[in-house]
This record gives structure tokens, sequence and C-alpha cells, in this order.
């Protein structure tokens, strides 16, 4: 991480402590990659390695589903085993490393306003909604279908569907080691930038569960910006 590709480091307290938010220098107008992901739809692209991606929640309160695979390799993917491990914390933030099954490193956070993000919470799924929430439910629309529909095009399938994360989610987890759902401690414009380490995958999951307060009851859009070379 390069702190001259900073412009501010503030602080917020969480539940879990004091974490710094740090913003980016990189600003819209020089993006290479600028789209907006509606609630429940998905988006996959390829990140050269230097490259950064920015993930900003419009509205607050939204969960975007995140999966890194090695684009030379999609079977070296992230893990949050290894994340976790590597940097003895649960939760991500600013520095944090994002580290595949084999112990290498895909990317890192190098900017971040919310302040935590999820990576043990998992992906919502049709067959998890209905043992979940209930049988009315089984037909919603659920992340694990995205990331099938969008993944396909770079030959990500169930196969390669593991740990994900959950950025701007807010999971508490509880002093027997037992998971909640809790709103979120995102804002409008809060947003989380990630710098690849090698070529990436980026798969995402606008998330579109509406049974549990990650989405504030209410799945909203985010923004996705990118810089690197083209």
């Amino acid at each position: 991480m390069n702190p001259q590709s900073m412009t501010g480091t503030t602080s917020t307290t969480t539940p879990t402590g004091t974490v710094p938010l740090t913003e980016s220098d990189r600003t819209a107008d020089t993006a290479v990659l600028d789209v907006t992901v509606g609630s429940g739809d998905g988006f996959l692209h390829r990140i050269p390695a230097g490259g950064r991606f920015r993930i900003v929640d419009l509205e607050g309160n939204q969960a975007a589903d995140t999966l890194f695979y090695d684009a030379d390799d999609i079977a070296n993917r992230y893990s949050a085993f290894d994340t976790i491990r590597a940097q003895q914390a649960v939760y991500l933030t600013t520095g944090s490393p994002l580290v595949s099954g084999r112990g290498d490193l895909l990317a890192t956070i190098v900017a971040d306003t919310c302040g935590r993000h999820d990576t043990v919470g998992g992906a919502c799924a049709q067959e998890s909604n209905v043992v979940r929430y209930g049988e009315h439910t089984r037909h919603q629309h659920a992340c694990r279908q995205t990331f099938l529909k969008y993944g396909a095009a770079a030959g990500i399938g169930q196969r390669e569907l593991g740990h994900n994360i959950n950025f701007f989610m807010n999971v508490p987890i509880t002093p027997d080691g037992g998971l909640t759902f809790a709103d979120g401690l995102s804002a409008p414009g809060k947003y989380v930038e990630i710098e690849a380490a090698r070529d990436l995958w980026v798969l995402i999951s606008n998330c579109p569960q509406l049974n549990n307060p990650c989405n504030g009851w209410n799945p909203t859009p985010v923004r996705l910006l990118g810089w690197w070379s083209v």
C-alpha cells in the first residue's frame, strides 16, 4: 500500500473498537470504469495487476457480496480463513490483505470510508433462505444465483464458489461464536477501494436479501469505479 495514494485518514468507532477511515486520491472523472449495479444484479470484470477498484454504497446500508479470483487460475481464489489468519482479525478495513487458499496475496484494501466489512457471513442462497426464513422465501432471488449467472463468462461455476466478502455488511459475532445480522455501519456515499496484486476476476452480487437487515430491508444500487492503464 502506497501512503502517497491517500488524501486523508480519520477514524470511527465500531462495536469492535476504533478503526481508521482512509480516503483515496482517485476521482471519478479519471476512472476508466464507471458503472451502476442495481439491487439484485451482478457484475464481472477483469482487473489488471496494480489496478484500483472502488465499490460505492450509493444509498447506504447495502451489502455487496464479492468474490476474487486469480484471473490466470480461478482455482486460486479468495479465502476467508487465510485472510483472517493473515491479518489476525475477522473484519476487513484499510490495509487488510485479501489472500487466496494457497496463501497468495490477491489484493489489498487501500481506502475505506465505512470502517468494517464482513468476511464470515456468507452469501444468501434460495436453500439457506428457506432454512432461515421459511418456505415462502424459496423463490426469492439470491446471491448464489447471481454469482453463477455472471461468473459463467469466466468459467466460474458451482465448484468455484467459495467464501465471499460482504462489503458494507454488519455481522456481529456473539461471545459464544455465533453470527447475527444487524443494521449496517455504512451510509450514502461510503466506499471501499481495493488494489489488485495480480490480474483478478472480480465477481459481485449486489445482494437482493429482504429477510434480514443487511440491506436495511430495502436493497439499493452500488456504483463501481476503476482506475488502471488501458
